[in-house]
């Protein structure tokens, strides 16, 4: 429910990852003593000349009268009933007083013109993604599915710059933002959120929802925004896969019943369960990996190919390594091998 409260509150924006030098707090504080650092070391210097100076009301000045007069000038209101009159007084607000009230005006509009130039860099970045965004990965739903799909993309060669992350919880995109993805806080199943993600550009779009009902209109959204994109989307429930396939997704992974033929293979041999699971988790161990044919192998049999080879992709028909129709390999074909990968940094979890 809070999270429920958290998507509807949610503005749609584009976030950008950065890097949280100083907390905005924190910044703010340390300006604030700045000033009041200034507004002391001025109210001293009066006070130590204070023969120096000219009070309208009583003709001299004491501390209260120092600090007033070092507020009114260094805030430039200058009310007139306190002036220096000596030489030593009027030099010193030359040389002194003055420098202190540019410096005491630079401390207070400093936050200001930080503000204004961090929005002028952040929407120069953002015009800048925009311009030279192509043929990216858009992942909707940044949950335990998502998260996983995106290890995997990036232990493939994948760069985290063409990866842009589609979810309606802000904190989740804060987390997203710290691990370096660009995130787009939004309801995915809005075509303006998605356009907000540059998905009509997109190569691939990863549909990574909590619910079937919502992948499926997200899917229905993304197609409609982009015809040629591959579309791979994740559901609960294996009834709610046809749908989908209908609605445009070129892959659709049953989670649920993925999991269950998962844990009745590692039932009847843990072996062979562990050994899926290494197969599945990309980055570590054994990876499943689909490339092209070689020259050097074009006319050999897939048992002779260097790498384990268990199935070719031959134009819309998937042989297996068992197939005569797979061997000889020819030069158009697509072989999924299995091959030892090198180990790959896993992103963190963001609290759900």
């Amino acid at each position: 429910m809070a999270r429920d409260a958290d998507e509807k509150a949610a503005p749609t924006r584009i976030r950008m990852p950065r890097r949280v030098v100083e907390k905005p707090i924190r910044q703010v504080a340390k300006r604030l003593l700045m000033a009041l650092g200034v507004l002391a070391l001025t109210t001293v210097i009066v006070y130590i000349d204070r023969d120096g100076y000219h009070d309208n009301a009583n003709g001299t000045l004491d501390f209260l009268d120092s600090a007033y007069y070092a507020t009114v000038t260094l805030s430039t209101t200058g009310y007139g009933d306190v002036v220096p009159h000596s030489d030593t007084a009027r030099l010193v607000n030359i040389l002194v007083i003055t420098p202190l009230r540019v410096l005491f005006l630079i401390i207070l509009v400093g936050t200001t013109l930080e503000v204004l130039t961090e929005r002028t860099r952040e929407e120069w970045r953002l015009n800048r993604w925009r311009s030279t965004l192509r043929d990216h990965t858009v992942v909707v739903g940044f949950g335990t599915k998502g998260r996983s799909a995106i290890q995997t993309l990036c232990a493939t060669g994948l760069r985290k710059e063409q990866i842009v992350i589609v979810d309606p919880s802000t904190k989740v995109i804060e987390t997203a933002n710290a691990d370096g993805f660009v995130g787009v806080v939004g309801d995915a199943t809005r075509s303006d959120v998605l356009i907000r993600a540059e998905v009509q550009k997109a190569r691939q779009i990863v549909i990574a929802t909590q619910r079937d009902d919502t992948a499926v209109l997200v899917t229905l959204t993304a197609r409609q925004l982009n015809r040629g994109a591959k579309i791979v989307a994740a559901v609960r429930e294996e009834e709610n896969a046809p749908l989908l396939r209908q609605s445009g997704a070129d892959a659709v992974i049953t989670s649920a019943s993925a999991a269950g033929r998962l844990l009745g293979l590692s039932v009847l041999s843990p072996s062979a369960g562990a050994v899926m699971e290494d197969l599945i988790q990309q980055g570590s161990g054994l990876d499943l990996v689909e490339r092209p044919v070689t020259k050097a192998e074009v006319g050999k049999s897939v048992r002779e190919t260097e790498d384990l080879v268990v199935s070719v992709l031959r134009g819309h028909r998937l042989l297996g390594y068992d197939d005569h129709a797979a061997s000889p390999l020819q030069l158009t074909d697509r072989v999924i091998t299995i091959v030892r990968a090198a180990p790959v940094t896993p992103l963190s979890s963001p609290s759900e």
